[in-house]
């Protein structure tokens, strides 16, 4: 599939099974749940999925595992930064043999690197691939910003760079994106307690972990604000925050996951050294999941 990105996508939770290793049925059914909720694309690999505590081949059984069972019905976006150069080099090229639509690269982490460092590994691995390259700017993860003016120049020089995917939960930066860049790059916003923000200031899209709870909450979001009615976006927005807020002061990738549980959609423990949810953080979980009547395992 060739397609402009744009829209709610699901960041997509990895499961795994008791022992430990990949659910890959439980993988099918999230990517079937985001996409019947109406989603417009889906991640594998990103920072909802635990990409960094899999290994490269677990990276690999991933992206091969959703770009086959999406078979085409929306976008795929797979995440293949890595701490090294080559190591991205290597899973942004197999997740292009895949037939991945867009490959999201993470800078590198652990060891925070120059901006001019990290530039050049942004040019050297996105000249490597022929599909489109969302830059993907974590700076709490990361330890380096990648600002505006270092994202159009990006975009202006390497031309498969076609997306960022900003997680800064800075929205002043969100709008610089937007509004002085528009012309050479698309904005993602990343960061969940942004998205009305985000939509009625013209980004392009937004990327959410919690669209693997609440996906038809958050397309309804989208919706109002795509057809001009903010009234209805606000309740919409309304409606689904709270959870929203909850899932992003608590632990996120374990409230994600707990979350589905309550739905009764269970996809495992996050990967230790990440451990569960507490009792008391997963209670108020089950209290806004019962209350917003989200769908349930019957359904």
């Amino acid at each position: 599939m060739s397609s402009q990105l744009s829209g709610v996508l699901t960041a997509l939770a990895t499961p795994f099974t008791a022992d430990g290793s990949i659910d890959e049925a439980q993988l099918r059914f999230l990517v079937d749940r985001s996409i019947d909720g109406g989603v417009d694309g889906v991640v594998a690999c990103g920072s909802t999925g635990e990409f960094a505590a899999l290994s490269a081949e677990e990276r690999r059984l991933v992206v091969e595992t959703v770009v086959e069972h999406t078979a085409g019905r929306v976008p795929v976006v797979a995440q293949t930064g890595a701490t090294s150069t080559a190591e991205a080099i290597s899973l942004s090229r197999h997740a292009q043999q895949c037939g991945a639509d867009v490959l999201m690269l993470v800078t590198p982490y652990y060891e925070p690197l120059s901006l001019a460092e990290t530039t050049d590994y942004i040019r050297t691995v996105a000249e490597t691939v022929d599909v489109p390259v969302m830059l993907y700017n974590i700076p709490a993860a990361t330890g380096v910003n990648l600002d505006h003016e270092t994202v159009g120049e990006l975009a202006r020089e390497v031309d498969n760079i076609r997306y960022i995917k900003d997680s800064s939960g800075n929205m002043e930066q969100a709008n610089q994106l937007i509004h002085h860049h528009a012309e050479h790059i698309s904005t993602i916003i990343g960061w969940d307690a942004l998205i009305l923000a985000a939509l009625t200031e013209g980004a392009a899209g937004v990327m959410a972990g919690a669209a693997n709870v609440a996906p038809q909450e958050i397309v309804a979001v989208h919706q109002a604000v795509a057809a001009g009615d903010l009234d209805r976006a606000r309740a919409e927005w309304n409606r689904i925050y709270p959870l929203i807020d909850v899932l992003l002061n608590t632990a996120f990738v374990p409230a994600i996951k707990a979350a589905l549980g309550v739905l009764g959609h269970p996809v495992g423990s996050p990967r230790r050294p990440t451990a569960d949810l507490d009792p008391a953080s997963l209670a108020r979980i089950e209290k806004l999941v019962t209350e917003l009547q989200l769908e349930s395992a019957s359904v």
